[in-house]
């Protein structure tokens, strides 16, 4: 007699680590939209070097025009600060009132900031 649909679902073997280790290396993508402006990060792709990196972010991430610039980097370089360090992590800055910007004068003509 078949099992029901749920029971056979519940039997599948989940992913071993060789079968995860079969995938290139993750790198994370940064667009900058037009030149002058910051990079965004726009998402993450599979390659195994940063030649076909690039080109699969191309592929991927500037397919109607959304770029003039990418940056790919290995997502095993990138260090973070987490959510639970928001208080300790950003504290420092709390104290240093120079750097916000009412202390200068932004100049015409300045486009970007």
């Amino acid at each position: 007699m078949p099992q029901p649909l749920m029971q056979q679902k519940n039997k599948r073997k989940p992913l071993n680590m060789e079968q995860q280790d079969n995938q290139w290396p993750l790198w994370e993508v940064f667009i900058q939209s037009k030149s002058g402006q910051p990079y965004k990060h726009a998402g993450s792709v599979h390659a195994p070097d940063g030649e076909m990196a690039l080109e699969n972010a191309r592929d991927v991430y500037t397919r109607r025009n959304e770029g003039t610039s990418i940056w790919v980097v290995p997502a095993q370089y990138i260090v973070a600060s987490t959510p639970e360090e928001v208080g300790s992590f950003f504290d420092p800055a709390n104290d240093k009132v120079y750097r916000h910007p009412t202390f200068y004068i932004v100049p015409e003509g300045v486009k970007y900031i």
